[in-house]
């Protein structure tokens, strides 16, 4: 077993059964437990493979909730199962909107690697609140943002320099960002000078916008389809790809796929 995981004498208990029914690859990760795995089993299992990552890329030291990672991760498997995400795409990147802009609040985690690749600051929209978002649109000329999954697409040259396309994948959420022209794109006022000014960040149109400083990086790394996930304070939010037990089937089961992404 790896030195990441951290047992309590139940999950042990749970594990120790799964043992005896599951194949392990050359990381010493579960890859398949036989037909009689329980759908509880497996979904145990998910949580404690969501938790090895986020333990080994020291994500709660970086200020990440495990709970908002989970629903990252969940998309992400969601979404490579609905074949929108390629097989060899590991990489996710989180937004918390649920947090001060004056927080680094943008994550960029390799799952394969089980590794922070970065971690920032980045923007809200303006209508969406001062420090804090509040309000969420989906709306054209709403200046809000956009909650739940995105795939990254193609990059371009625009007013901001090199930018980065998004395309939502929850309708009635995000799904007008093409539209909207929601894209990753570097901007002056995320900056530490503008929360010493301001007492927060500034704010965009509606996009995620990053720190000029690490544009480039953000954008040539997340490039390409992958995921970008945006949480935020909103109940009525729900996405259809945040089905955990689609996941946990994914992961636990599926020998093929998981020694690819492992």
């Amino acid at each position: 077993m790896r030195k990441t995981f951290l047992w309590t004498p139940c999950v042990l208990l749970v594990f120790t059964f799964a043992i005896s029914s599951s194949k392990f690859n050359k990381n010493g990760n579960i890859l398949s437990p036989d037909s009689t795995a329980t759908p509880s089993l497996k979904s145990q299992l998910f949580s404690q493979y969501v938790s090895a990552i986020y333990q080994s890329a020291k994500l709660k030291e970086s200020g990440l909730d495990e709970d908002v990672f989970k629903k990252s991760v969940t998309g992400y498997y969601n979404l490579k199962i609905a074949n929108i995400l390629p097989a060899n795409s590991s990489v996710v990147t989180i937004v918390d909107l649920a947090k001060s802009s004056r927080s680094k609040r943008m994550w960029i985690v390799d799952l394969q690697k089980r590794q922070l690749i970065l971690n920032t600051w980045v923007s809200h929209g303006q209508k969406s609140g001062d420090d804090l978002a509040n309000h969420f649109s989906n709306d054209v000329n709403s200046f809000e943002s956009s909650l739940g999954f995105y795939i990254t697409d193609n990059t371009y040259m625009g007013k901001h320099g090199l930018s980065l396309r998004l395309n939502g994948m929850d309708a009635g959420f995000n799904d007008k960002a093409n539209e909207r022209d929601i894209v990753v794109h570097a901007a002056p006022y995320v900056s530490t000078a503008s929360i010493k000014e301001l007492g927060r960040l500034g704010r965009s149109q509606g996009c995620p916008a990053v720190s000029p400083d690490v544009a480039e990086q953000v954008i040539n790394t997340i490039k390409g389809k992958t995921v970008l996930f945006i949480n935020g304070n909103d109940s009525n939010y729900n996405s259809k790809y945040l089905n955990p037990e689609l996941a946990a089937r994914f992961v636990v089961q599926n020998d093929t796929v998981r020694e690819k992404i492992m």
